[in-house]
């Protein structure tokens, strides 16, 4: 649209001259699709109802929540869901739309409808971190071809912001390690076990009722969830891809109370850790238990939540802390990444594409280096300690410190911790140690991180 300004004041008798001033059409609403209404959902609806004027003005422009993609448009919902905006028609839904969100979960049908959004001219914002660990590269490629953006801070962390910090605030220095805790449904069971004393199966239960946990809690408790977080987090930050089939996954099912009593004991806390590296020969990606010494920032983080500890080079030590889970948290990165999509339809420009020019080679599990603690039941025979700390040292292990508790029934228990040692060469050594003919038992081995 074109007007007349006038510049100035002009005498009478001299001619007034028409300057052109373009002033820009009031930008349109962006069309906002959200696919999935479950938990993360409903509060991602909720927040784009009630919150549209600051939303818009922060864009530029307002947010129309277009419709919300269900399964089951009859079943009951939460009260601030308009009836009229569920629809059970997905594919309509997301070819008209500017922004499509995907909070629904699953590889399928996730996957083809974000394909689908990305290729009808939408940008993607997900939480989807199963998709992203077994197939991000096929959605980012499809994204950069077609010039849109494709954000997913919530797939990592809940409401902390480290997926962006990663990708962009660290984009300029050399990260080194990523490790941190990254499940609070395990990290709440492990603060219970240690806490109330109570064993994995009864703080398992007691988080489902809580709703920390699902009905089937596998995904959690055997660090599935973990593993494809970890996935995402190595990626970014080694600018290399790592899938979650790379990543090496050990979960809690194997903990037990006596595994946390000692933890306490020996001045350590037990944690379920994602851990991601990179060294000379390579980056290293792993999810397991661990034991963090007390006097490092991880070893106090408590129920439910997330802290996620970066090592750069130039910055140092950073550590992100909040909560990782829930409705509102989770909707909360899902709304700042919608902001930042619609910033770019209206203003121009787009986010971050993947980074793997590094491409760095993935270490398999036996290559990774850290400390042990090593819990065995023997004979309580003179000797014994000198013939396993032979054993062990036959194998390039290193004893840090060794200590016996007080015999019972003709048995002593034996407890080593290690200095660094590669994984291949640890499992050589408790195979040997296995073999020694007053070796009861190997009661625990469990990494000493942190």
């Amino acid at each position: 649209m074109w007007t007349l300004h006038r510049t100035g004041p002009f005498p009478e008798d001299e001619s007034r001259i028409a300057v052109p001033v373009h002033v820009p059409e009031p930008a349109r609403g962006l069309r906002v699709a959200l696919l999935g209404c479950g938990v993360v959902g409903t509060e991602v609806a909720r927040m784009l109802l009630d919150q549209g004027a600051d939303l818009a003005a922060r864009v530029g422009a307002p947010l129309e929540l277009a419709g919300i993609a269900v399964r089951d448009a009859d079943r009951p919902r939460d009260a601030v869901i308009p009836r009229d905006l569920l629809t059970e028609d997905v594919e309509s839904l997301v070819d008209d739309a500017d922004i499509v969100i995907e909070v629904m979960g699953g590889i399928e049908p996730a996957r083809g409808l974000l394909l689908r959004a990305i290729e009808s001219g939408a940008a993607v914002v997900t939480a989807n971190k199963a998709l992203l660990a077994a197939d991000g590269p096929t959605l980012y490629k499809a994204a950069d071809s077609a010039g849109v953006d494709i954000y997913y801070e919530a797939a990592v962390a809940g409401a902390i912001p480290i997926v962006r910090p990663v990708r962009e605030s660290l984009a300029g220095d050399y990260v080194r390690r990523v490790l941190g805790i990254v499940n609070g449904t395990t990290n709440y069971v492990l603060d219970q076990m240690a806490t109330s004393g109570l064993d994995l199966e009864e703080a398992v239960k007691q988080a489902q009722e809580l709703g920390y946990a699902e009905a089937d809690p596998t995904a959690d408790v055997e660090g599935y969830d973990a593993a494809a977080k970890a996935a995402i987090l190595a990626s970014l930050a080694f600018h290399t891809r790592v899938s979650a089939d790379d990543v090496a996954r050990e979960g809690i099912t194997g903990v037990t109370p006596d595994d946390v009593a000692w933890a306490a004991r020996t001045g350590h806390a037990l944690k379920l850790l994602a851990i991601a590296e990179q060294t000379g020969e390579g980056v290293s990606v792993r999810v397991h238990p661990a034991l963090v010494p007390l006097e490092h920032p991880l070893a106090g983080v408590k129920g439910a939540f997330n802290a996620i500890f970066v090592e750069a080079d130039a910055a140092g030590p950073l550590m992100f802390y909040g909560q990782g889970a829930g409705g509102r948290p989770t909707a909360s990165a899902v709304l700042g990444d919608v902001v930042s999509a619609a910033r770019h339809r209206v203003l121009g420009g787009k986010g971050p594409q993947e980074s793997i020019y590094a491409a760095r080679p993935l270490l398999p599990a036996d290559a990774a280096v850290t400390r042990y603690q090593v819990r065995l039941l023997v004979a309580d025979l003179p000797g014994v300690l000198a013939q396993v700390a032979g054993v062990v040292g036959d194998h390039g292990v290193s004893i840090d410190t060794m200590r016996q508790t007080g015999p019972s029934e003709g048995t002593a228990e034996l407890l080593l911790t290690t200095h660094a040692a590669r994984e291949a060469s640890l499992a050589a050594t408790i195979a040997a140690v296995r073999n020694l003919e007053p070796v009861r038992e190997i009661t625990s081995v469990l990494r000493v991180e942190g």
